[in-house]
């Protein structure tokens, strides 16, 4: 029962749930957001009644009317975490709190139902209890937890709606990007933006990441596993990728990342990222950084690494920057010291292999 607001859950489990050889082989080899597990979480919000009918429950398909609000409004929030098993067994996710926080940020954006946070945290557990049997114990794997919340009501007409719907899924998940990569390739759009000031961009959307399918089709024609987004006002300044936030390193061995201004993403693995270097002794440096000073930084080696980060692809280095006049390589277009140290850190401490001195990793009984 959740101590927000005494909430219960009732919990009916999937009458005829995938057998144990099935699951065996789908995380054998799990593709990223292809293969679901048996369950899933409901919970349904209407005005004058609040948070009510919450339900553990086989997954199934949503049955919607036509005139559904998130069909014509975009009324829509999600988040993306994981769920680990450790070599012991021990099942855990890292820093919940923090998403459930950043959920309540965006429905408050979005003009959404607010969840308490223990409601949240409440639901992703129950999930990943019924579900454990889906959560991949193998190296770089985990089990990805989508929580989302939709309008629900049935209606046109610009307004916030009246009713919501609360849902959570979850799949196993292999490596982001492909195996063998130890660096990606991006593109830098110098036409499409994914956010302005004033709008989203801190919020977790869908129509943030429709807004930057574009270009991420366009880095894809390139040859570019992601795209890099300037600012919207002067396409000058570096904001973040399709789906990451982005650091650099420099050659006096500190980090430098875009600040939060409104029209980022504020990445739960970016401030965990930036806690950990600051606790090493590194500056971190949380500042605009212009797109041609990075150009020149990198010919005259003053960056000496760069990486995109998020709950996704976790700590990945950028080798290749393409853009529309050229392109150029970030030192030798590898993984560099500093970026394999920080993933070795992060995913050590998510996994339980080293030791969590933040109080970040949430067991689940």
């Amino acid at each position: 029962m959740s101590a927000d607001n005494q909430l219960r859950f009732v919990v009916e489990p999937h009458a005829n749930p995938t057998p144990a050889d099935q699951i065996t082989a789908a995380l054998a080899n799990p593709v990223f957001g292809r293969v679901f597990t048996d369950h899933m979480v409901t919970i349904r919000w209407t005005e004058g009644k609040g948070w009510h009918d919450a339900k553990v429950e086989a997954r199934r398909p949503f049955q919607i009317d036509p005139a559904c609000a998130v069909l014509h409004y975009a009324q829509e929030i999600f988040e993306g975490m994981k769920a680990y098993r450790s070599e012991d067994g021990k099942i855990s996710l890292f820093r919940p709190q923090a998403n459930a926080k950043r959920f309540r940020e965006s429905a408050q954006r979005m003009s959404m139902a607010d969840l308490p946070e223990g409601v949240f945290l409440e639901a992703v557990e129950k999930l990943v209890d019924i579900d454990r049997a889906w959560i991949p114990g193998a190296e770089g794997s985990s089990l990805y937890i989508r929580p989302f919340m939709f309008a629900s009501e049935s209606f046109l007409g610009v307004r916030a709606a009246h009713e919501y719907i609360f849902c959570v899924i979850a799949c196993p998940v292999g490596p982001y990007f492909k195996a063998g990569k130890s660096a990606v390739t991006v593109w830098v759009s110098d036409q499409y933006t994914r956010a302005a000031p004033g709008g989203t961009g801190a919020a977790k959307c869908g129509g943030n990441y429709a807004a930057s399918l574009i270009a991420q089709t366009e880095a894809s024609a390139k040859g570019c596993d992601q795209v890099v987004f300037l600012d919207a006002a002067q396409h000058r300044w570096i904001e973040e990728l399709g789906g990451m936030n982005v650091f650099f390193v420099m050659d006096d061995g500190s980090l430098q990342t875009p600040p939060l201004s409104g029209t980022i993403l504020p990445g739960i693995t970016r401030a965990s990222i930036i806690e950990l270097a600051r606790r090493e002794g590194l500056t971190v440096n949380e500042a605009p950084y212009e797109f041609a000073q990075w150009q020149a930084d990198a010919a005259s080696g003053r960056v000496k690494e760069t990486f995109a980060c998020g709950t996704a692809a976790v700590v990945t280095a950028i080798g290749q920057v393409r853009h529309a006049n050229g392109e150029f390589n970030i030192a030798d277009g590898g993984e560099g010291p500093v970026t394999k140290r920080i993933r070795d850190q992060l995913t050590g401490i998510q996994r339980g292999k080293i030791a969590d001195p933040f109080g970040w990793v949430h067991h689940i009984a």
